[in-house]
């Protein structure tokens, strides 16, 4: 248990996990800002604004940080802030308010994959590790000192999804491995290399296209980082959008066929620019998905999806 006194920022399955491990170490949550659900999005994660509600804790979820919110802090004087999977840049005058410093989870070992969407970035680029790191706040986003980190195995067949469940384990191993230091006014200041920091951004709906030209690989990744709950890899057929959900890379014999042309259509196999890919699973725009097999007698051999 712990007399810490905290304004916490969250939302997502880290911002979950995270404030359900303060709230079970006796963290007392003076102010919970976090998000109304987007109802235009699939929500796959518990709800933070739930839980800071049944909790008994003031839950605030304001289009933007402004003034309002500055004094509020200011009013409260927590002795800690924390942000786990905030949306928004927390300004630089919130973060000078507590004595304790202000400090962040990010999805990644830091410096790498700073930024946006970094599990799904590190499953696209076929990385085999990815993880969780506790850091300071400063200006600048995932910049500051860290406090510590905590690695997660990326295996080939694991998608973003996956590896957010691991990724959410791991921060909550870190808030429990550092929360009473950072009580004690003792947490870890380890400086980041900036030489070996890499930076992403957001990602988009329309980001999942399929380049056909690329190695089968290479795509096998992009259908594994934003198949579901995530918008989704696709191509056209006839002017028509084809989500790919699951699939696999493999060898295929060379022949003069372009990129995105249909090699069989059951199994369903598609030409890329090495190898071909399996498709396991796929979904014509506003129609029922379907398991590969099927999808291709529709389509045929010889077809090109583009």
């Amino acid at each position: 248990m712990t007399d810490l006194r905290a304004a916490v920022f969250a939302y997502s399955e880290v911002g979950y996990v995270c404030l359900e491990e303060l709230l079970r170490r006796g963290v007392t949550v003076e102010a919970l800002f976090t998000y109304e659900d987007d109802p235009g999005e699939e929500i796959w994660f518990p709800s933070v604004a739930k839980l800071g509600r049944e909790a008994g804790i003031p839950v605030h979820t304001p289009v933007s940080l402004g003034n309002d919110e500055y004094e509020l802090l200011l009013s409260l004087r927590p002795d800690v802030i924390f942000s786990f999977y905030y949306r928004s840049m927390i300004p630089e005058r919130f973060l000078r308010i507590p004595p304790l410093g202000a400090f962040n989870m990010h999805g990644s070992l830091l410096p790498r994959y700073r930024g946006r969407a970094c599990i799904n970035w590190a499953v696209l680029k076929g990385e085999h590790e990815t993880g969780a790191t506790l850091h300071r706040m400063v200006r600048r986003a995932d910049a500051g000192d860290m406090v510590d980190r905590e690695r997660v195995p990326i295996l080939f067949e694991d998608t973003a999804f996956d590896v957010g469940k691991k990724v959410a384990g791991a921060a909550r191993l870190l808030i429990a491995r550092n929360l009473d230091a950072i009580a004690a006014g003792r947490a870890a200041r380890i400086p980041q290399n900036e030489e070996e920091a890499t930076l992403f951004g957001r990602r988009t709906p329309a980001d999942g296209k399929i380049d056909w030209s690329l190695d089968a690989t290479e795509i096998y990744n992009l259908v594994r980082a934003v198949t579901h709950p995530f918008p989704g890899a696709f191509a056209f057929r006839e002017g028509k959008k084809l989500f790919i959900w699951n699939a696999l890379p493999e060898e295929c014999p060379v022949d003069g066929s372009p990129p995105g042309t249909v090699l069989s259509p059951s199994p369903l196999r598609v030409k890329a620019g090495t190898g071909c890919l399996r498709i396991l699973r796929a979904q014509v725009e506003g129609e029922p998905e379907e398991d590969g097999g099927t999808l291709g007698k529709t389509i045929g051999k010889g077809s090109l999806l583009e």
